[in-house]
């Protein structure tokens, strides 16, 4: 698959095979939602928990004799009824955590990779590097790619830190390592610009 290659002025300065069957493939609708899903699953973190009766501290002594006192009877302070007692039917702690196969896990994210090309969402530039971190120069390469107004990701082949804090504070704008990415990532992008260096980082990441 030709794709067009761009260089930091926004104009095109070639064109670069992509594997076809890591950027071509017919967009597997399933294995994405199942990605997300799971993704979205592991954010929660399932912690909230409330405690029982039993669970509270306190509570071993009968408050008060149980007649003469012309007040309910009482057996224990902890009683879901008094400050400071044990909830009824409260809130668990329960773990979110999904399991998706690794081949799905790749197959998800080439179908995303592919279906954002398909859309004509998906744009190839040369790697440049910043000799100092300015994040007028980097929006200065987005406006040139017309990327200035669209949620954007950013993918690169490693962590430079100079293009990475560049960018940090551009809205709209996220950066991440090619390797690092989820299928989430890429969907909840709508334009991905793809360091060419990055090619090779996918090919080796899950392209397989």
């Amino acid at each position: 698959m030709l794709v067009n290659l761009y260089n930091t002025e926004g104009k095109q300065s070639g064109q670069v095979d992509l594997p076809d069957h890591i950027f071509g493939i017919e967009p597997n609708e399933h294995a994405m939602h199942q990605a997300v899903v799971t993704y979205l699953a592991h954010q929660r973190q399932g912690t909230r928990k409330t405690k029982l009766r039993n669970e509270v501290s306190g509570g071993g002594k009968k408050p008060w004799r149980q007649k003469g006192r012309g007040t309910a009877r009482s057996g224990s302070s902890r009683s879901p009824l008094w400050s400071g007692g044990g909830t009824v039917h409260g809130p668990k702690a329960f773990p979110y955590t999904l399991k998706i196969t690794k081949k799905l896990k790749q197959l998800a994210r080439k179908s995303a990779l592919s279906m954002r090309i398909s859309e004509d969402n998906f744009i190839l530039v040369e790697d440049f590097k910043f000799n100092e971190i300015k994040t007028q120069q980097f929006a200065a390469v987005l406006k040139n790619l017309n990327l200035d107004t669209e949620k954007t990701l950013v993918l690169t082949p490693g962590v430079d830190n100079n293009v990475f804090l560049s960018g940090r504070n551009i809205d709209n704008v996220n950066l991440a390592p090619a390797d690092k990415i989820s299928t989430y990532d890429i969907l909840i992008h709508k334009k991905i610009l793809l360091f060419q260096g990055a090619i090779e980082t996918i090919v080796n990441t899950f392209g397989n």
